[in-house]
Order: structure tokens, then sequence, then C-alpha cells
């Protein structure tokens, strides 16, 4: 008797056994989390060291000034490319903007649990995986064989295929946020839904709206493959009605890769760079106008 007595109160109470338990499991995960953070983290630190090196390299003031050079030559610059680039962007932004704003306002103010929101989210997640160049084959079917020709139009359509649904998530999600009582306090004044969502849903959730257009921007603007069939590319300067190939930095990247010649690759090197400063530029500036738009 008194042997098993001894033997219970030198045993381990199952609670320290437990507790042991977790604390094994909690740094275990701990340590595995941190390990592939600092391989996610490396990895892309590598990446960006080296655009940054490559691209550093081939950035020079004739690179903004000349336009992409033909086979077989020197020098030559992306200037055509980027401001086919720019304009491509903003026709997918300028269609998608509303587009997206709208039906994200239908799905959390109007539509909310209803059969036609559902079916709609449904359609917008497949849109959200969906590869773009599905999307750039189905506007290649839809305008550039009917007009008989590749365009800067069609490529803005693609883009702002691609663009909605990031804007419509976005939208959605950012005025589900809003507090509830803000939009009852709107009604108890006798406002109209409409009103008290253009100046209580919208103006709450404003910062979020515009991240979400911003997402889309830095979504498209590096797209490839629906240009491709689109707006396919041009060595040249495009025409004033965008019609026939209009050049841009995301194919011209991928054709100048693949080349070889090393200027041209050079050339893909620094309108990757381009790229990728633009839209960090283009971030960080929105920040700081919220911020400051937010002290005020």
């Amino acid at each position: 008797m008194d042997t098993a007595l001894q033997a219970s109160s030198t045993a381990p109470a199952p609670w320290g056994r437990v507790r042991r338990s977790r604390y094994v499991a909690d740094k275990t995960l701990r340590i595995v989390c941190t390990i592939f953070t600092g391989i996610g983290a490396i990895a892309l630190g590598w990446i960006l060291l080296m655009l940054l090196y490559q691209g550093l390299t081939a950035l020079s003031p004739a690179v903004f000034a000349n336009t992409t050079p033909g086979p077989m030559t020197q020098g030559g610059g992306i200037i055509n490319a980027i401001t086919g680039s720019l304009i491509l962007t903003f026709l997918g932004i300028v269609v998608a903007t509303p587009v997206g704003i709208m039906a994200g306002t239908y799905l959390a103010e109007y539509g909310k649990g209803s059969k036609l929101a559902s079916v709609i989210r449904f359609v917008n997640d497949i849109l959200l995986a969906a590869p773009s160049i599905l999307i750039g084959l189905f506007v290649y079917t839809l305008m550039v064989q009917p007009m008989g020709g590749y365009s800067g139009w069609a490529g803005g359509v693609a883009l702002a295929i691609i663009a909605v649904p990031v804007i419509v998530r976005t939208t959605e999600d950012m005025l589900r946020l809003v507090p509830g009582s803000l939009r009852e306090a709107g009604v108890a004044l006798g406002a109209p839904m409409s009103v008290v969502i253009r100046s209580i849903s919208w103006r709450a959730a404003r910062s979020g709206m515009v991240t979400g257009v911003l997402l889309a921007t830095a979504r498209i603007a590096g797209e490839t493959a629906p240009l491709l069939f689109t707006a396919l590319n041009n060595n040249f300067w495009f025409r004033a009605d965008l019609m026939g190939g209009v050049s841009n930095l995301p194919v011209m990247i991928y054709q100048f890769a693949l080349s070889p010649y090393q200027n041209w690759r050079e050339l893909a090197w620094a309108g990757a760079l381009v790229i990728t400063l633009s839209i960090l530029a283009l971030s960080v500036v929105a920040r700081l106008l919220f911020k400051k738009d937010s002290v005020r």
C-alpha cells in the first residue's frame, strides 16, 4: 500500500505532461515557421538584389530616350514600351475601377445574402483564379479577330477583365468592415441609401478601396500572356488610334530576355527594374497620402 502511494506521488501529473507536450509543440511550430520565413525572405532578397544589380547596370539616359532596337543593332531604349505600358494599364484601370467598385458595393450593401450575390461571388472567385492566358484568348476571339488585327483597345479590355475581380473582392471586404451603426445613423437622419453609401460607407472604406485599385494595377502592370493575344508588341512607336501592335514592357521583357543579343537582354533587365520601381513608388505615395489624410 505504501509503495503504491509513493509511486503515485512521484509520478508526474497528467496536467504536467500536457503542458510539456504543448510547450514542445509550440517551440517546434515556432522554429518551423521561422525557418520557412527565412527561406522565403532569402529567396525574395536574392531576386531583388539580382534585379537591382542587373537593372541598374543596364540603366542609362539612352534607355529613356530611344525606342527599342531592331536585331543586330547596338544601343536602343525602351521609351516606346514604357509609354505603351502606361497607356494599356491606364485603359485597363479606367474600365475596371467603376465596374469593380459598383459590383463590390452591390455585394456589400444591396445584395448581401441574396442568391444573385452568391452567384456573382462565385463567378468572381473563378475569375480571380482564371489563368490570364485564357482571358487573352477570350479577348482575342471577342475583339482581335473581328477587328482584323491586334490593338491597344483589346489589350486594355483584357487587363480590365483581370483587374475587375481584385477590385470587387477588395471593395466588398472593405465595405463589410464599416460598422453598421454608421449606416443606421445616416438612415436615421433621413438620408436615402445612395447618400449613405456615398457619404458614409465609401468615405469610411476609401483607403481600403483605393488599395484594391492599387493592387489591381500592380496585378495587371506585369501581365504578359493576355497581351501576347491582344496588343502583341512593336519595336517602334505605335499608332495614335492604338490599332496594330502596341509596344509594352511585359512582352518586350519576354522577347528580349530570350534573345541572343546582349543589348536586348540588358534592356529586358532595365524594363523589369522600371516596372518594379514604378509599382513600389505608387504604393509608397498612396500610403503617405492616406496617412496624411487620416491625420487631418
